[in-house]
């Protein structure tokens, strides 16, 4: 339990839409313990920059995707959003790319108006702050500790047939009506067809897979690459296209094509950035990529996910984009 754990609790919770105020540095070192964290979950430097702002609750971070044991389950988070726009820069950890959404502790913000928590004295600075974002281990390898590494400790495991998650879900704003019937109605045909796995094969829906249906029909290895500059426009190609390039696992030379990639072929985006290097959350080494872009306002929307708010921005091989020549229309 972190140090102001039992205040927030009494607090009306914070719901999507709503403006908040960033507390000061003073105000969010004081809540923290030794180790720059509260409730397990680290302050990080990066988001220093930001205190002191107004800024909108862009969703409740009740729940999260596992992204470290990557075992398809959904973590429960307390007293935890994210907010409009707010995304790691990686300043303080090796210059890492992923670009993720922050997780804030309602802690850390104020309602306008909200007077200031009665002081306390600070158990680290922001010297202190720093040196925590990584450690060197007996191999003389450096270990990043991020908010996506330690999301295991700041979390617990979250039942898909927990109610009471899909009640925060329209209670806060997370999502609304007609998108949660589309998602409990895929997660329970999903259900099913996990289920009918046991039954002879002839007696299975498309062999028991899960909707969106999909799967590689290519042997993920190497395919042309083309060179993306941040600005280019692009169209993602489609379902067809992609799967060509694609393993029975769905991965191209080691990359993943998750399912909430899907809605967004045979749409068009520009390049954000390219990707070169990123945290693996896994192990908190830094890892290189090659041949991988970020597109601008394309992210995991979490329909498949129950809900998940983390809105990872998906890693794209040119393989799946074709340039599109816009000069004409600027």
């Amino acid at each position: 339990m972190g140090r102001r754990d039992v205040r927030s609790r009494r607090r009306r919770p914070l719901r999507k839409g709503e403006l908040v105020r960033i507390r000061s540095r003073e105000e969010i070192l004081a809540t923290l313990e030794a180790d720059g964290s509260l409730g397990g979950l680290p302050f990080m430097p990066e988001m220093l920059q930001y205190a002191g702002q107004e800024i909108r609750v862009h969703a409740r971070a009740d729940k999260t995707c596992d992204t470290v044991t990557m075992t398809g389950t959904s973590r429960q988070m307390d007293n935890t959003v994210h907010l409009e726009g707010l995304r790691c820069d990686g300043s303080a950890h090796g210059g890492c790319q992923a670009g993720c959404l922050l997780f804030w502790r309602e802690e850390w913000l104020a309602r306008p108006g909200e007077p200031a928590p009665p002081s306390e004295p600070a158990l680290i600075s922001e010297d202190t702050l720093q040196k925590a974002t990584h450690s060197v281990d007996g191999q003389g390898d450096t270990v990043y500790r991020c908010q996506a590494t330690e999301l295991p400790h700041a979390s617990r495991h979250l039942s898909g047939f927990d109610p009471r998650q899909y009640v925060k879900d329209l209670r806060y704003g997370n999502v609304g009506p007609a998108t949660m019937v589309r998602g409990l109605a895929v997660t329970a045909f999903n259900k099913v067809q996990s289920l009918t796995r046991r039954l002879p094969r002839w007696l299975r829906f498309r062999d028991g897979a899960h909707y969106p249906f999909y799967q590689g029909t290519g042997d993920g290895t190497r395919t042309p690459t083309v060179d993306l500059a941040p600005g280019d426009l692009v169209a993602i190609r489609d379902k067809d296209e992609i799967m060509a390039t694609l393993s029975p696992a769905n991965t191209n030379r080691g990359m993943w094509f998750d399912l909430e990639m899907l809605p967004y072929c045979g749409r068009q985006a520009r390049v954000d950035r390219q990707v070169e290097r990123i945290i693996n959350e896994a192990t908190g080494k830094m890892i290189k990529l090659s041949d991988c872009v970020v597109l601008e306002g394309v992210v995991c929307s979490g329909r498949y996910r129950r809900f998940c708010q983390r809105g990872v921005t998906p890693y794209w091989r040119s393989a799946w984009l074709r340039r599109v020549d816009d000069r004409a229309g600027g």
